[in-house]
């Protein structure tokens, strides 16, 4: 599957109220060569019928769902729903999953177990009546342990909220075959203030929760870094700010570090589609 070095991550690639512009904005990605479309799983939903979606919208790029939780969407369902839209759309669609939290996993009756229960969620994944290829699916892993699973039954990782350091490691970790594709956080604006106060208001709630504050002091944040919706050292650090030229210096020292492919979120401080910040990022499209 060929996602290329850089995608497009976006939350309102779902959650858009109108569907038609969805769909133009797709197009219009996919024609300006973006290698993949990620859409979060957010608190469940339609996942699959959203991607299909964006897939009848696109020719070319990969959508990605970057990523579902185990606990919201029943493997037996995601497997012949990945099979329908493969044989629909062709070697398109790359399914992310992740473990989410403990909350998510006691809410389904559940035990936190994330290394077992990812296991046995990709055992159910294999064992469907038409499996998910392992090449096709990718995992959300924040630690060693899966990001080490991670390599040996799938495409690679897709981590979150994470800094070329971190990319490095995982790079160690997951060998040199896997596909390696951090999220990373952009904003498109040379005002310091305003950059980070954008990117502090979407990124507060995501430090607050619990695992990923741990995998943030895993990569050296103090906890003063994660008061107040985070320091301003921790938002340079996982937020790319700036001019284009200083998104692009982001992406390639996410490349230089071992990633495979950079998915860039455009976080806009108004509502709707950032378009606009879409197109001016289209030089990073590869």
């Amino acid at each position: 599957m060929h996602i290329g070095t850089t995608g497009i991550w976006s939350p309102e690639l779902r959650l858009h109220g109108d569907s038609g512009e969805i769909a133009d904005a797709a197009a219009e990605l996919d024609s300006n060569g973006w290698g993949a479309l990620w859409i979060p799983g957010l608190g469940g939903g339609d996942i699959l019928g959203d991607t299909e979606r964006l897939l009848a919208a696109t020719r070319n790029t990969t959508v990605a769902t970057g990523v579902l939780s185990i606990w919201r969407h029943p493997a037996e369902d995601m497997a012949a729903g990945h099979a329908r839209l493969r044989k629909e759309y062709g070697h398109r669609v790359l399914l992310g999953l992740g473990v989410s939290d403990a909350a998510a996993a006691q809410h389904a009756g559940g035990t936190y177990r994330p290394l077992a229960a990812l296991g046995a969620y990709l055992d159910r994944l294999d064992q469907a009546p038409e499996p998910v290829p392992a090449d096709e699916r990718l995992v959300a892993a924040m630690g060693p342990k899966l990001t080490a699973l991670a390599a040996r039954r799938s495409a690679g990782t897709h981590p979150f909220l994470v800094t070329p350091d971190f990319t490095a490691g995982a790079r160690a970790v997951l060998g040199a075959g896997p596909l390696l594709a951090p999220y990373q956080a952009v904003v498109v604006d040379p005002r310091p203030d305003s950059a980070r106060a954008t990117a502090r208001g979407f990124l507060a709630p995501f430090i607050g929760m619990g695992h990923y504050a741990k995998s943030l002091l895993r990569q050296g944040f103090s906890e003063d870094d994660l008061a107040g919706g985070g320091s301003d050292r921790l938002i340079d650090s996982v937020v790319a700010w700036g001019s284009v030229d200083a998104v692009e210096e982001r992406v390639k020292a996410h490349l230089d570090a071992g990633a495979t492919h950079v998915a860039l979120h455009a976080i806009s401080a108004g509502p709707g589609l950032p378009r606009a910040q879409w197109r001016e990022l289209t030089p990073l499209a590869r």
